[in-house]
């Protein structure tokens, strides 16, 4: 009996998990779920808007939830740790989740018309987008390596197939494939990071690593400071985000990637992708290598200096608009960067400057990129190819309220006054002064001139220029019978006969959207200061 009693297995331990807090995470791939189950078993709901709708209305949900947690979290100290100290909610989680709640509302919005135009059919679209922002929740929230990694993938390995889902243009396909071959040696390159920083530390945990790395021996050493392992952990995680936000060197994939992908999928992907890569980069250097600033720092200073000048300069030569916007997207990821250097500053005023700048950088870019790709979706016609700047060339007076939306999308980008670009280049410029890099502020001023080159360029063409024969795909798909209902259409004045470009309700609620979010960010930015500060301060407590 003795003998039997010790083969017993041991009982096995459930952490403890506060569900309560993690109902946007839920929502989200819940959502996923149903969607995917209700579509499957009642087929008449697949084509007639209801994937899109509910993909919004499941977005708003799980945004809805967001004020009663922050309440939650003011009554008990403005955090707490879940599944075991696995996941932190905190004002940060609960930023980075509005602004990927914000994302997928605005791309469900852009992706039903595009569907019906390009004659695809499937809930799957949606589906992978509301698992890719659920990895995005769980990333921006991890408080472990190990569930960084597992919310990296989730946000990453559902838009590698977004990017190829797209099955009657090969240009999809390969687009698909470059980013899933380039992400997957990613993925094993931060896992290689994740193992050495386990080495040096014997941690995963962010709080365990900190403990580690603050620990002294009896001489009042710390081994740890010198390890040339945790120093190659860091090197490893720094290139995996380095890849996932397009920063300079690890940047390649994105001019084609964001020219072959569905035109929604890249508006998906230069929004919530990259602020849940740039917040999942937040939380593991700032809070969990914030004590080892010295040595991680001048690394990323390097990397946002090169990212910002390479980003301008090859936008300027480029003459596909989406091309010139994944370029674009690299400046803008060069800024974010200079935040990120700023917010893992020894000081504590230009640690919380720099947490505000990338936190009002990310809800900015955000609604600014989406709503230029949803012009972009619109213009580029069926097929998903008309994207040269000779499709803008007269768009002011073919399609006058569109080219408005796209004056005001890519004046912000360029960051002039009374837009959000503005004060978001602004802070993240004033983050990096206080903190004494004005080579990194010089950078950042030089890159918005050089950048504000190509948007101009852009709005010239729209407003300037003689209108030109809009021909091939944009020409079949303007004249397509499928936009025949309630579409708001305004005829070519000096183009080719059929070619008005119609801008579809759904799209026009999601641009309209974008740039009132864009003018009142840019005209009261205040209005969301208190967020901006939880979301700061939660990171500042963490701090070593």
């Amino acid at each position: 009996m003795n003998l039997l009693a010790q083969l017993e297995p041991a009982p096995v331990v459930v952490p403890g998990i506060e569900w309560s807090y993690l109902w946007p995470l839920i929502v989200l791939s819940i959502g996923a779920v149903l969607l995917i189950t209700i579509t499957s078993l009642v087929p008449a709901t697949r084509r007639q808007g209801f994937p899109a709708a509910f993909t919004a209305a499941t977005a708003i949900i799980a945004f809805a939830f967001l004020p009663w947690m922050s309440n939650r979290l003011d009554d008990i100290g403005g955090r707490v740790l879940v599944v075991d100290g696995a996941m932190a909610v905190d004002g940060f989680t609960i930023f980075v989740t509005g602004v990927i709640c914000i994302a997928v509302l605005l791309v469900a919005l852009l992706l039903d018309d595009y569907l019906r135009r390009e004659g695809l059919d499937g809930p799957e679209w949606y589906v992978l987008m509301l698992l890719s922002a659920s990895g995005g929740v769980l990333l921006a929230s991890a408080e472990d390596l190990i569930l960084t990694f597992v919310g990296l993938e989730i946000l990453s390995i559902a838009v590698y197939v977004l990017a190829a889902l797209h099955l009657r243009r090969s240009e999809s396909q390969e687009a698909g494939f470059k980013y899933f071959v380039l992400g997957a040696l990613s993925s094993a390159i931060f896992l290689y990071g994740i193992a050495m920083v386990y080495g040096a530390t014997g941690s995963t945990s962010l709080t365990g690593i900190n403990e580690a790395i603050m620990s002294v021996n009896d001489a009042g050493l710390s081994p740890l400071r010198e390890s040339s392992m945790i120093l190659l952990g860091m090197a490893l995680l720094l290139v995996g985000f380095g890849f996932k936000v397009s920063a300079v060197p690890f940047h390649v994939w994105t001019p084609d990637v964001y020219q072959g992908a569905p035109t929604p999928v890249v508006a998906f992907m230069a929004s919530a992708v990259k602020v849940a890569g740039f917040a999942g980069m937040v939380r593991v250097f700032v809070v969990g290598f914030g004590d080892l600033g010295d040595d991680w720092r001048p690394l990323l200073a390097a990397m946002a200096i090169f990212t910002l000048l390479v980003g301008a300069f090859l936008a300027v030569v480029q003459t596909n608009i989406k091309r010139t916007l994944a370029y674009s997207s690299i400046t803008h990821a060069g800024f974010l960067l200079v935040g990120v250097h700023a917010a893992g500053s020894d000081s504590v005023s230009t640690s919380l400057l720099g947490s505000k700048a990338v936190l009002f950088y990310m809800i900015s870019y955000t609604v600014m990129i989406v709503g230029t790709f949803g012009v972009i979706t619109v213009v580029g016609g069926r097929g998903d190819g008309n994207h040269t700047l000779d499709a803008y060339r007269g768009l002011s007076r073919r399609q006058p309220l569109l080219a408005a939306l796209m004056a005001v999308l890519l004046l912000a980008q360029a960051g002039i006054p009374f837009t959000s670009g503005f004060f978001a280049k602004f802070r993240v410029i004033a983050a990096a002064a206080e903190g004494g890099q004005y080579g990194l502020a010089a950078a950042a001023m030089v890159a918005a001139v050089i950048a504000a080159y190509l948007y101009l360029r852009v709005i010239v063409a729209m407003y300037l220029a003689d209108d030109v024969p809009v021909t091939g795909a944009a020409s079949a798909d303007h004249a397509d019978d499928d936009h025949a209902g309630g579409d708001v259409a305004v005829p070519a004045a000096g183009a080719a006969t059929g070619s008005e470009i119609r801008v579809p309700p759904s799209v026009l609620v999601a641009l309209v959207l974008a740039v009132a979010a864009t003018l009142v960010l840019g005209i009261v930015p205040g209005v969301i200061d208190g967020a901006l500060s939880d979301g700061a301060t939660a990171l500042s407590l963490l701090r070593p």
